[in-house]
């Protein structure tokens, strides 16, 4: 898996390896940009949440790429997933600044020990153990119950905490979702307000093992009223790479203003790089008739550092797409000379079809349970009982192996045909 999005021969990746540095992540997306497509949601907004970090992207129509990644503070110049990625994720270690404030993550209790819960020697409070406290995870239903979960060791962890600021133990628990929240909230925005986009318009996806529990209460932060919850959310990478297809990403540095080149000259250079990646395709046993192309520009203005990709359809069509582009994300255009930064092009295959198996719901025990925060008992439902367009309203919590999600209050879900939830705020 190539952190582009698309999959690479294994007797090849091991001479470019440079290209699967965001692999992981990559998977989601492609996973997310599949089930987009097929269920008629190709407009997302995605977070995948886990125990360490939480990567957001914006998936309109395809999933973007950037030559201006990092890995930690390294600049990495190959074509990658656009994604914003924070420290905020079910292990992040909340703690005291120095003011004596409320903070949490970046830093993470890892795997070993993990959150205080998990009963192996952890004792720094984590958003797995607020969410615990507050119900949102529930001690014999982790894991689908495979692993239990400490609540005495999550409570004395949030507690210790808490006293130095006057708070309960439910009242600091609550206190690091809504800060953890918060942080994943402003991601979200770097990659939709900030980029000229309104996320009201699109469909919030989470994935990973904690996304669901959040869910609900960033797409409210967002002003969304659409979310979704895909099958398999917590392994969601896994499926990614299964759908994605063979590709390959070209590019040449040009650096020279667009008036001092012709149509015929970035033709040239395109073909190129085409036969470059068509050949390396063939290698894979790729069919010919199945290799689909794109061809683009990344544009600058002159004296610009950063650019903006454009689709190719000539010289004068990519100059104006870019004078809007620029507009729409920056809320301006210039009067001013366009560079011709990079030529690019994108290879790739036939899509593979994954047929998810149609979900037929099963024997269970839907129990209520106590949860902070809502006056009465909340249903808890395992995933595996509910039925094919299924609606629950909110509030509710709905368990697996993988994942947890919760339905807010204000909130129903809907279960598609391959099992996806389909969340819609309703108040």
């Amino acid at each position: 898996m190539q952190s582009a999005g698309g999959t690479i021969a294994a007797e090849q990746a091991g001479q470019e390896a440079v290209h699967m540095l965001l692999s992981g992540p990559a998977g989601g997306l492609a996973a997310a940009h599949a089930i987009g497509q097929a269920i008629g949601r190709e407009r997302l907004l995605t977070f995948d949440m886990g125990g360490t970090s939480t990567d957001v992207a914006l998936i309109d129509g395809g999933i973007g790429l950037t030559n201006e990644g990092r890995i930690g503070r390294y600049p990495v110049a190959v074509p990658m997933v656009d994604m914003h990625t924070i420290g905020a994720g079910g292990g992040s270690i909340a703690w005291l600044d120095s003011g004596g404030l409320l903070q949490v993550g970046p830093q993470s209790a890892g795997a070993d020990p993990g959150p205080a819960c998990y009963g192996q020697g952890g004792e720094q409070p984590t958003v797995t153990d607020a969410n615990l406290l507050l119900g949102r995870l529930q001690a014999g239903a982790f894991l689908g119950g495979a692993m239990s979960l400490d609540i005495r060791a999550a409570r004395a962890a949030v507690d210790r905490l808490g006293r130095p600021l006057g708070l309960t133990t439910e009242q600091t628990a609550e206190g690091i979702i809504r800060i953890a929240n918060e942080h994943m909230a402003q991601a979200l925005r770097v990659m939709s307000i900030q980029r000229g986009v309104d996320p009201r318009e699109l469909t919030l996806m989470s994935f990973g093992g904690a996304g669901g529990l959040h869910v609900c209460a960033l797409a409210e932060a967002l002003g969304m009223t659409k979310a979704l919850v895909p099958i398999h959310a917590g392994v969601l990478s896994a499926l990614g790479m299964l759908v994605a297809p063979r590709a390959r990403q070209l590019s040449r540095t040009i650096n020279k203003p667009c008036a001092a080149m012709a149509d015929g000259e970035i033709d040239a250079l395109f073909e190129e790089l085409i036969e470059q990646g068509r050949l390396a395709l063939l290698a894979e046993g790729v069919e010919p008739a199945s290799i689909a192309i794109r061809r683009s520009l990344d544009l600058r203005y002159d004296g610009q550092s950063y650019y903006l990709n454009v689709d190719w359809q000539g010289l004068a069509s990519a100059n104006a797409a870019f004078h809007e582009l620029h507009h729409a994300r920056y809320g301006h255009d210039l009067a001013l000379p366009v560079e011709l930064v990079n030529v690019r092009v994108a290879l790739q295959s036939q899509v593979e079809t994954i047929r998810l198996a149609q979900v037929n719901g099963g024997e269970g025990e839907v129990v209520a349970i106590n949860m902070l925060g809502y006056d009465k008992p909340v249903s808890m439902y395992p995933r595996v009982t509910l039925m094919a367009n299924q609606r629950i309203h909110g509030p509710a919590l709905i368990t697996e192996t993988v994942a947890t999600t919760l339905i807010d209050e204000g909130w129903s879900g809907a279960l598609s045909a391959e099992g996806h939830i389909l969340l819609e705020r309703s108040a």
